[in-house]
């Protein structure tokens, strides 16, 4: 986030450090200067742009909806139309996305997700007192939004690269290298860095392609440094490693000098004047030189520790050419000695190499790092009847771990190292990092090796990836539709089957509105999904559709550690949710809505529903998980009553109030049990709540299979199942196995014994 007040500083002290730039015009500029002095090579490349990803995040989310889970296919169009603008321009871009969380910045890290908490807890009051969405002032990205946009912009052709370390180190250093023509973001450690200029995000207009550029030339001036003195600056006013509480007593001493010194206070913020105090104090302390930046004077009476932490936020900020030889070459491959007995170096490299490509996730976090993080979702700490996602999604996290984390013979369980997991859910203080073991993935064959399934070729080990990925979810019998309906489809039968056996609170009605949206999804466009009505929204309809995507992210990990048997694209957001979409399922299938309704009245929509339904009801019925069904009337959840303005707008659209809705609506039993995770009595690493978790309803009868109804549907033909848009995400594949022979038809034989009804 960088160095709080300083651009405010620049923008109220010293405007003329802010310029307005039209990135057309500076990229020409920039290319006539290459062509002065450099080679002809040099010289016929493109104007190129470092782009802070995380940074544009915010900007890009330009959705309506962004609470519902997000409007991904929107979304899509939103980045197509950014990127061509600067393609047009003949800018080319380099992302760059935050692939670590440094341990430096940890506690940074912590704050800020506990302050989102706060903000997601009046987010959910918001929607249960009346029924909509927030303001802008309560935004919340939608969840995975930075994962997936990185597989988003690939899918563009743009180049992208995910850190290693500290992403605004390695974009500065970046641009830097390669004689960018600036970095486009919104931190002010950009200014500190002795880069290529800083232009603003938040300034750009996307229509003009103008922004503003912070000159660090011209803000040096102004307050009498060079700008070898700014990284010490940076970190005597605090930033993300040193905080402005540890400093504190500096500054002070600080603005006391400057008030002496200058009795006619300068015409600017508080914030303003600190800054002038702090830079005297540094042009009086810190020598003019490159080499005296990592100096700490004796003068300034820090403990060991401050001084140490001081001089680590100084030089953080000089770039590899400006380090001295005493600095941590920060290019070395991390490993922790625990995996290495367990990895093998060749897996080590590929692993970085994919990672810093941003074609995985969560691989190199386990096997390089030894930790992995989540940040918020949109989960209501006050409802106890779902669980967070972080412990749904856990047994799945332990076995990508055991996968990526093989034993030998000469080494049991017990001796694979435990990862250290900071994910954030409602509960957790984030006091330290949970400790998780891996668990081993229980295949027929035995523990694939990971060379086998990253590098092995052949129909055989085609099979075998699948294998291994399905079984990370329990879920090995959805194998048989591998290849007879497409890619994504499949993925999101694994992710659903998945969470229905995790969540029991998870009924009928749930399921129809996951399923019902990824097969409509198929059929509608960007224009189609953000015209959908929405009487009223659901705050748990909002948990689950977070809850998906969440597993959406799961399921790209598993994908990726088993050696990729499922496309990444497949994997995408934008080919099987739809925030509105998945919302507006919702509220029919709790409404008692017939399945024709809930597919669009589409016959070929129909059929592929009630096929995956009916393997997704095996599959339950296997493990002994009977699905219930439980209507239950979404505007009960409002703790008051929509006023006669909110009704005469949406009269067509709210449910009817006659008494059999309000009995069918009711939700009985099973609310008690969600405190026991909230207590957070159990032992870190142990055993946790789900593991004991009972069958919380034993007496309503279920629908598995059925129709609401009575109704039944006669599928004629397989060939519905390739009816409508397919998936030209990624080229024809070689045969993956046996399943693949059968491509074309589903491998499951149709209990549904009568004809359509007529209108289907």
């Amino acid at each position: 986030m960088g160095v709080k007040g300083l651009e405010g500083f620049m923008e109220r002290c010293c405007p003329e450090a802010c310029v307005t730039v039209n990135l057309r015009e500076m990229a020409r500029q920039h290319v006539a200067n290459i062509q002065q002095g450099c080679t002809a090579t040099a010289a016929t490349s493109s104007p190129t742009l470092v782009v802070d990803g995380m940074a544009c995040l915010r900007h890009w989310y330009s959705c309506k909806d962004w609470l519902c889970g997000g409007q991904w296919r929107e979304y899509m169009d939103v980045l197509k139309s950014w990127v061509e603008a600067f393609t047009v321009a003949g800018i080319r871009l380099v992302f760059f996305f935050d692939g670590v969380v440094e341990e430096q910045k940890r506690q940074t890290w912590v704050k800020r997700r506990r302050r989102v908490n706060g903000e997601i807890s009046k987010i959910f009051r918001h929607v249960k007192a009346h029924g909509e969405q927030p303001g802008r002032d309560l935004f919340c990205l939608p969840s995975g939004l930075a994962t997936f946009t990185c597989f988003a912009l690939r899918s563009l052709g743009q180049v992208v690269f995910r850190s290693v370390q500290e992403a605004d180190y390695e974009i500065a250093n970046y641009a830097l290298q390669h004689n960018s023509m600036g970095i486009l973001g919104q931190d002010s450690d950009f200014i500190i860095y002795n880069s290529v200029p800083y232009l603003s995000v938040a300034k750009l207009r996307i229509d003009r392609l103008t922004t503003v550029l912070y000159d660090r030339q011209k803000l040096c001036r102004t307050i009498g440094l060079t700008v070898n003195q700014l990284p010490p600056l940076a970190c005597l006013l605090g930033n993300d490693v040193v905080s402005e509480e540890q400093m504190q007593h500096i500054r002070s001493n600080a603005m006391a000098a400057y008030r002496i010194n200058n009795p006619t206070p300068h015409s600017g913020a508080p914030q303003g004047q600190m800054v002038l105090a702090v830079s005297l104090l540094v042009s009086s302390l810190w020598g003019r030189e490159e080499e005296d930046s990592g100096f700490i004077p004796p003068s300034l009476n820090l403990s060991a520790p401050r001084r140490e932490l001081l001089k680590k936020g100084i030089c953080s900020y000089l770039l590899p050419k400006q380090q001295s030889v005493q600095q941590l070459d920060i290019s070395v491959l991390p490993s922790s000695p625990a995996f290495e007995k367990h990895v093998s170096p060749e897996i080590l490299k590929a692993c970085r190499e994919r990672h810093v490509a941003a074609e995985d996730f969560m691989v190199y976090s386990v096997l390089c790092e030894g930790v992995i993080e989540c940040s918020n979702t949109l989960e209501d700490e006050e409802d106890a009847e779902l669980l967070p996602q972080a412990l749904v999604y856990k047994p799945c996290r332990q076995h990508i771990y055991g996968l990526l984390l093989p034993h030998g013979h000469d080494c049991s369980s017990a001796d694979l190292p435990a990862i250290r997991e900071w994910f954030v859910y409602p509960g957790n203080p984030l006091r330290e990092p949970d400790v998780v073991h891996p668990v081993s993935v229980s295949l027929p064959c035995g523990q694939p090796s990971l060379g086998l399934l990253w590098f092995g070729t052949g129909p055989e080990v085609s099979a075998l990836r699948l294998t291994s990925f399905l079984s990370i979810f329990d879920c090995l019998e959805i194998s048989q539709l591998f290849g007879a309906i497409e890619d994504s489809l499949l993925a999101a039968l694994c992710l659903v089957s998945y969470i229905v056996l995790q969540v029991q609170t998870l009924s009928q009605e749930d399921v129809d509105a996951y399923l019902s949206q990824a097969v409509c999804l198929r059929l509608k466009s960007p224009q189609e999904l953000q015209q959908i009505k929405l009487p009223f929204l659901c705050s748990r309809a909002v948990q689950l559709g977070s809850l998906y995507v969440r597993g959406l992210g799961h399921l790209l990990g598993a994908n990726c550690a088993s050696g990729c048997p499922l496309p990444s694209a497949a994997l995408m957001p934008w080919h099987s949710f739809d925030g509105r979409l998945f919302h507006s399922k919702y509220l029919l299938a709790h409404s008692g809505a017939e399945t024709t309704v809930l597919l669009d009245s589409n016959s070929s929509c129909l059929s592929l529903f009630l096929c995956l339904r009916e393997k997704l009801t095996e599959t339950c019925r296997e493990r002994g998980r009977v699905l219930q069904s439980r209507p239950n009337r979404p505007e009960q959840s409002l703790k008051t009553t929509p006023g006669p303005r909110y009704r005469e707008r949406h009269a067509d659209q709210l449910p009817s109030d006659d008494e059999n809705w309000r009995d069918r609506g009711k939700t009985t039993g099973g609310h008690g049990h969600g405190g026991q995770w909230r207590e957070r009595g159990e032992a870190r690493g142990g055993r946790s709540h789900y593991e004991n978790r009972e069958e919380l309803w034993e007496t309503e009868g279920h629908r598995a299979g059925g129709m609401r109804g009575g109704q039944h549907f006669h599928p004629h033909s397989y060939s519905y199942y390739h009816d409508g848009p397919q998936n030209t995400s990624h080229p024809p594949r070689q045969p993956r196995g046996r399943s693949y022979r059968h491509r074309g038809r589903c491998q499951l034989a149709p209990r549904w014994s009568q004809p359509p009804a007529p209108g289907t």
